[in-house]
């Protein structure tokens, strides 16, 4: 099942600016939220998120081509990211600083692994939105990462497609400027829906594909899968739950291992498609500067 947030189509319901709905192949569905299921938080926070979403009454469906605008499918949750998952991330993360080399070496290979705080939900992005990269960053990319959509009580519910926008460059100049590198406004993409899940597939089943393309043509175009990771996502969950509560829940980015090579960089207006397997296809377009 797939669960997504919308601005409904003025000349369809103008009362009703924005809705959670079920995506189908053709369709969205509208789902009549109430009782105690108002929010898509609601619903990722009951027992078994699908059978709440399927208790819900169902208004018209809406073809997909009259969607004029897919919201990020987040409410209050914070967002979190893990890094340095896979080998090819360890490996980027060294060439950014000789100094700092040895850091993501060690944390590569400890039992705690690197988490930190991503983004609140006014700086995530949704698919079709814009996503941004820093006005004093000269080396910019995407990081496309499988998401796991995670209950109040720390379950993994769903997946989503994650871009956890970073500038190499200001990372490279000191590890401390990790949050600066990372934390500022649009630099998550989240989408476009998330897919729910009873019992995650197994890990070599969830592909992660990253195209960028620029002025029409391809320029960066590459693969992996969650099979690739040296850390398993309830590992990674267990850490982040350690001495913290999450009373809306949370989005917690697994890390990357698709990295473009030191001598590409974003620009603005390239479009970036990150697909997960199973869940479906991120598309932003890059800015830069102030809006």
């Amino acid at each position: 099942m797939k669960i997504a947030k919308i601005r409904i189509p003025e000349i369809l319901d103008p009362s009703t600016p924005t809705a959670v709905v079920l995506v189908e192949a053709e369709h969205v569905i509208p789902l009549s939220l109430g009782g105690s299921l108002t929010s898509l938080s609601d619903i990722l926070a009951a027992d078994r998120p699908i059978d709440a979403a399927g208790s819900l009454g169902r208004g018209n469906p809406i073809p997909i081509a009259d969607v004029t605008q897919w919201l990020p499918p987040i409410d209050r949750q914070e967002v979190w990211a893990a890094g340095v998952t896979y080998k090819r991330s360890q490996t980027a993360r060294m060439e950014e600083s000789e100094a700092a080399a040895s850091c993501y070496d060690r944390v590569y290979q400890a039992d705690r692994p690197e988490i930190f705080f991503k983004a609140t939900p006014s700086r995530v992005s949704g698919h079709g939105q814009a996503l941004r990269i820093r006005a004093d960053a000269k080396w910019n990319v995407p990081e496309p990462e499988v998401t796991l959509v995670l209950s109040p009580k720390m379950k993994i519910v769903g997946l989503t497609v994650g871009n956890d926008m970073s500038s190499r460059d200001i990372e490279g100049e000191n590890p401390l400027y990790l949050p600066q590198a990372k934390t500022y406004d649009q630099c998550a993409g989240l989408g476009p829906w998330i897919r729910l899940y009873d019992e995650l597939p197994p890990v070599d089943q969830i592909s992660v594909d990253l195209k960028i393309h620029r002025d029409g043509n391809i320029v960066f175009d590459q693969s992996t899968s969650a099979a690739e990771m040296a850390r398993r996502f309830d590992d990674l969950v267990g850490w982040l739950g350690r001495d913290n509560t999450f009373a809306d829940g949370a989005f917690l980015m697994t890390g990357t291992g698709i990295v473009p090579t030191s001598d590409f960089t974003l620009h603005p207006g390239d479009l970036v498609n990150i697909t997960i397997g199973g869940v479906g296809t991120l598309s932003n377009t890059i800015v830069q500067g102030t809006t």
